[in-house]
C-alpha cells in the first residue's frame, strides 16, 4: 500500500498538482501507514505559527513589494553611478552593487531584473560594454543579494532549521552576519572579472562630480538611513529580526507612500494582496513539510539516507562536492523556496553529521540557489531577462556562463573556507 500510494503521489505531482498538496499528500501516507494519529499534522502548523520570528517573513515581503513599486531602482543606480562610475569598469560595479541591494530588500531576482536591468542594460552598451557581456551581467546580478540581510530566502532557512532539535543551534542574526563575507566575495570577483574581460575598450566612464554626488545623496535622503537603521539595529542587538522588519515595513510605507508619494494610497491594497499571496503560499508549503519532516524524522530517514551514504561517502570533503552538484540541479529547476522547505529537513541531518556547521550550510545552500539561478538550461533568470530583454534564450546561456565559472569559483571558496562565514560568530 505504501509503495502504490507513494507512486500515485509522484505522479501526480509530475502532472502539475500544487507542491503543498503532493508534500502533503505524502506526509499523511507515511504518518498514516506509521500508525500515528493525523492530527499531528495541524500540530505542525500550529507549532510553525507560533514562532514569533515569522512575523518576519510577511513584513519583509511586504517592504520589498512597496519599494519594488517606487522608483527607488533609478534613485539606486543613480547614486552608486556618481560614487563609482568613474573608477575602471565603473558601470559593472554599479551593476552589482546595485542589484545585491535592491534583490536584498525586494527578496525577488525576478523583480531586480525588470526593474534594475531594464535601466542597466542600455547603460551598459550605451556606454561600450559588448551586448553579450551586458546580458550576462544583468541576468547574474539579478540574483546577486540572496546572501544579505534581510533577504527572505535567509529568513526562510533560519525559521526551517529552528524547528529542527540541534545541538547546535543558531539565531537569525548569525546567519545575517555569516552572508556578508560571501557576499562581498561574489561581487569582488566578478568586479575584477569585468575588469579583465573588458581591458583594452574604450569605455566610456562616469566623470565624478561633486555636485551630481551630494544632489544624489540628497535624492536619496530618505532611503539611505534605512540599511543602517534596520541592519544596524540586528547586528548590534538591538532589534530582534521581527521588531527590525516592523520597522522597515513601517518606514518604507511612510516614505514611499507619504514622502515620495510614488506608490498611491489607493494602490496599497493591490500591493499588500499580492505580498500576501506570496506569503501566504510560503507558509503553506512551510507548514505542510514541517509535518512531512516530523514523518521523516520518526521513519529515521535521515539516519537511513546517511547509512547508505556512508557506504560510499566517508570525507566531508566528498561530501560537500557531492552536495554542491545536487543544490545547483535544485537551484535550475526549483524556485528557491521549495528547495529550501523540500531539502532542508533531509540535508541538514546528513550535513551534521558531516560536522558541517548549520550557519555555513546555509550560506552555501543559498549561493548554490543564487547560482542556479542562472544555470541552464532552465534557471529561472534566463527566461525572465529573454522576455524583458527580447533575446534568445540560447544567447542568454552563452552570456551568462563566464558569470557561472566566476560564481562557481565562488562557490568552491565559501564551500571549503568556512571561517569566509563564520570568522565573526562564535561557533
Amino acid at each position: 500500500m505504501g509503495l502504490i500510494g507513494s507512486v500515485v503521489v509522484a505522479i501526480f505531482a509530475l502532472l502539475g498538482t500544487p507542491l503543498f498538496i503532493a508534500i502533503l499528500a505524502a506526509a499523511m501516507l507515511g504518518i498514516y501507514l506509521s500508525d500515528i494519529p493525523l492530527t499531528v499534522i495541524p500540530i505542525e502548523i500550529y507549532r510553525l505559527v507560533d514562532t514569533p520570528l515569522l512575523l518576519a517573513l510577511p513584513l519583509f515581503t511586504f517592504a520589498g513589494y512597496i519599494l519594488a513599486e517606487s522608483r527607488l531602482s533609478t534613485r539606486l543606480v543613480r547614486l552608486t553611478q556618481a560614487f563609482l562610475g568613474w573608477l575602471p569598469g565603473g558601470l559593472a560595479i554599479v551593476a552589482y552593487i546595485t542589484c545585491a541591494f535592491f534583490t536584498a530588500f525586494t527578496g525577488a531576482s525576478g523583480v531586480t531584473i525588470v526593474a534594475v536591468g531594464a535601466l542597466l542594460f542600455p547603460a551598459l552598451v550605451e556606454a561600450g560594454y559588448r551586448e553579450r557581456f551586458s546580458l550576462g551581467l544583468v541576468t547574474t546580478s539579478g540574483s546577486l543579494g540572496l546572501l544579505l540581510a534581510p533577504s527572505l530566502p535567509l529568513i526562510l532557512y533560519g525559521v526551517i532549521v529552528q524547528q529542527m532539535d540541534l545541538e547546535n543551534p543558531f539565531t537569525i542574526r548569525e546567519l545575517f552576519i555569516a552572508g556578508i563575507v560571501p557576499a562581498i566575495l561574489m561581487i569582488f570577483l566578478l568586479t575584477i572579472y569585468s575588469i579583465w574581460t573588458t581591458r583594452g575598450r574604450a569605455l566610456e566612464q562616469h566623470a565624478f562630480s561633486r555636485s551630481e554626488a551630494l544632489q544624489t545623496v540628497l535624492d536619496m535622503k530618505w532611503e539611505l538611513p534605512l540599511p543602517i537603521i534596520v541592519l544596524g539595529g540586528i547586528y548590534s542587538g538591538f532589534f530582534a529580526v521581527s521588531e527590525a522588519a516592523a520597522v522597515t515595513a513601517f518606514y518604507v510605507v511612510i516614505v514611499e507612500v507619504l514622502i515620495h508619494r510614488e506608490v498611491p494610497v489607493r494602490q496599497l491594497p493591490r500591493v499588500i494582496r499580492e505580498a500576501m499571496v506570496m506569503v501566504g503560499g510560503i507558509l503553506l508549503i512551510l507548514g505542510v513539510s514541517l509535518a512531512f519532516t516530523n514523518f521523516l524524522v520518526d521513519a529515521e530517514v535521515p539516519q537511513k539516507l546517511f547509512d547508505w551514504i556512508s557506504l560510499y561517502i566517508e570525507s566531508k570533503f566528498t561530501f560537500l562536492i557531492l552536495l554542491n552538484l545536487i543544490l545547483l540541479a535544485l537551484g535550475a529547476i526549483l524556485d528557491i523556496f521549495s528547495a529550501l522547505v523540500i531539502m532542508i529537513p533531509l540535508i541538514v541531518p546528513l550535513a551534521l553529521r558531516f560536522g558541517v556547521d548549520p550557519v555555513h550550510l546555509g550560506i552555501i545552500f543559498l549561493a548554490n540557489m543564487q547560482i542556479g539561478y542562472f544555470t541552464p538550461p532552465i534557471g529561472m533568470n534566463l527566461f525572465i531577462a529573454s522576455y524583458r530583454f527580447r533575446r534568445p534564450i540560447g544567447e542568454l546561456y552563452r552570456a551568462t556562463i563566464p558569470f557561472m565559472f566566476v560564481l562557481l569559483f565562488a562557490l568552491v571558496l565559501i564551500t571549503y573556507i568556512p571561517e569566509l562565514s563564520l570568522f565573526f560568530l562564535d561557533r
